[in-house]
Order: C-alpha cells, then structure tokens, then sequence
C-alpha cells in the first residue's frame, strides 16, 4: 500500500500552506498529490503549479469533472499535463452532482453511467492519437453536418498511456468503474463494510472484462487527526461528514447518504440529512455517529492509525490518500511524517 496526499480545494487563502504541504510529501516519498475542483478553483491550474514545483510524486485530478470538459478538450489536457510533469500525470474523473452540473455547468445530470462509458471511449482514443471518430448518445465526432474532419492529437505525451480513474460510490457505477478503469476514487471507506459496499461491486466489474483486482488502484481519501482522545479528534470531522451525508445533493439524490445506509446507519442517514436541508448545519453534525467517523477515518496516536492501515491494506486499499487535519502549516506537516510512521509501523509498504 503507497501513500498519497489529496489537498482538495485551493482559492481559501492556504494556498501557499497547500503548496508546502505538497513539496513535504514529494520530499517524504509519497505516491501522488490529488487536487479536486467543484465551483471555485479548477484542478488543471494548480497540478501544474504544484508539479512545476515538485520532482518525484505523480499529479492527479481528484476530480476532473465531467460537464466542465468535453472529452477532447479533457484528452488535450491530461496529455499536457503530463508532457510539463515529465510522465507524472493521473487522470481522475467524475461525474459531479445534480446540482453542480445542472446549476454551474448547465449540462442536465441524466445517464450518468452512459455518458461516463462514453467519456473514457472517447479520451482513450484521442489519448492513443488515432484520429478521432465517435458515434454515441451522447457525443458525435466529427459532427456529421458540417465541416468537420476527424483530427488526431498533436501532443504526444510521456508515457503511452496515462492511468485513468473515477470517482464511484454507488454499486453501479463502482461496478462501471472495475470495468472501464485503471483505479476508483472513493470516499467514506470503511475497511469493515469495504467488501460489501466497494470491492464487490469492482470485482464484478474486473470480471466483466475479463480481469481481477490485481493491478487496480483503489484509492480512499481518508481524514487524519494525530492525538491521544480519539473521541476529540473524530468530532473534528463532524461537519465534514455532515455536509456529504446531509448535504451533498437532493433529499432524492445523495449518494453519500445511501453509501451511508448500506453501511448500516439507516436512521442517522436519514436524520443527518433531514437537520441539514433544513438549515440545522449543527444539528446534522452532532446527529453523526462517531463509529461512522472512526471507521472511515485514521484517528490517534500513531501506533492505532498503524493499526487502522493494515485494516484498509487488509480491505483492498493500494493508495491510501491522506486529508491531514490541522489549522496551522506545521501541524498538516506533522500528520505526514506520522502518515509514514504508521506506514512503516504497519509493515504494509
């Protein structure tokens, strides 16, 4: 199991912290920086700022979202990005949510999965530089009325093939991804439940094409707090996990919520997300149980988070991304040196 860093979103006035943190890790050997995008700070901007400053670590979109781009502009891209990374580019897609896509993006969230398969289609074969002709639901190129040709790549980039991943939560598309993909982004991975609410539904996937899980990257995002009173430390992420199972998304559509509830917090789920659409933010935070946020993240002192990671290398994890907790530059520092601590206390590199 490797290590990597996801700095999430930048533009909130840490941006020079972010930074730091990423040349840290670079610095410390770990695997990958991840950097995500929503409605503030794009990813493409800042993995080159972040792999301009950086030797060693891969760069990788955590995510690029699917109704930003069209798939050849996201081709152009990822290709780009990792010819100035010198070949150390990953590419991580999603498809968003309902109220992203439709209210910012303005492209309607319908056939997700679809427009998803169709997506990887098309950036796979601009990617491979064959000249670029599409037939489907969603996309047609070139377009069959016009002037249009089928036109091919011009950037040739480092490496032949540029690892691809999706964010997945949900059985389909986890199963979508195991299919199509070279790794799943996943959130709320519980080492306990993983079998049951991830790596089945993968492995289904893995088999439809004719594979298995050897050499796929499942790659968690999990929180960290360094310290002595686990409880303490888990409330720190109460607001966190009350925006996804609460938050994020409708009443009607909210994947974290029902990733929730298949992991057996029925009643919380659906508690947390009642207080938080109605504007009770506080209220949602205290309703989340602490088990929910212990198994989904790494809490105490170093040797229990060692422990926790043989758990999650035990439940399938490859890349473990690590969100470090702390308000002060020094302290998100410090959770990386302990991240490679536990690591090696863990035995599981």
């Amino acid at each position: 199991m490797r290590l990597g860093i996801n700095l999430g979103y930048w533009g909130a006035g840490m941006d020079a912290d972010n930074l730091e943190v990423a040349r840290e890790a670079d610095r410390l050997g770990y695997a990958v920086c991840w950097a995500a995008e929503a409605y503030g700070s794009d990813a493409a901007t800042v993995l080159a700022w972040v792999a301009a400053q950086t030797e060693h670590i891969d760069v990788g979109s955590a995510i690029f979202q699917i109704p930003a781009r069209t798939p050849a502009m996201t081709a152009m891209t990822a290709a780009t990005l990792d010819t100035l990374s010198g070949g150390r580019f990953r590419l991580g897609l999603g498809v968003s949510g309902p109220q992203v896509s439709e209210g910012w993006y303005g492209t309607r969230f319908d056939k997700p999965l679809a427009r998803t398969r169709e997506y990887v289609e098309i950036i796979r074969k601009a990617m491979s530089r064959e000249r670029l002709t599409h037939e489907g639901r969603h996309w047609t190129l070139p377009l069959p009325d016009g002037p249009g040709k089928p036109l091919k790549l011009t950037v040739h980039p480092v490496r032949e093939y540029i690892p691809l991943y999706i964010a997945a939560i949900g059985p389909k598309n986890l199963e979508q991804t195991g299919e199509i993909a070279d790794g799943a982004l996943v959130l709320f991975y519980a080492p306990e439940h993983a079998e049951a609410t991830t790596l089945g539904s993968l492995r289904a996937g893995r088999e439809k094409a004719g594979k298995d899980l050897e050499g796929f990257d499942v790659v968690p995002t999990v929180p960290m707090a360094l310290g002595d009173d686990v409880r303490a430390l888990a409330d720190q992420f109460r607001p966190y996990t009350a925006l996804y199972v609460g938050g994020m998304g409708s009443a009607k559509q909210n994947f974290y919520n029902k990733l929730a509830q298949r992991m057996g917090y029925e009643k919380e789920a659906a508690e947390i997300q009642e207080k938080y659409l109605s504007g009770d933010k506080e209220g949602a935070a205290a309703a989340v149980p602490h088990e929910l946020i212990d198994s989904t993240s790494l809490l105490g002192p170093v040797e229990r988070i060692a422990d926790r990671m043989q758990a999650y290398a035990a439940a399938g994890v490859t890349t473990l991304s690590l969100t470090p907790s702390g308000f002060t530059l020094e302290e998100r520092l410090a959770g990386l040196r302990a991240g490679v601590e536990a690591l090696e206390r863990a035995g599981v590199a």
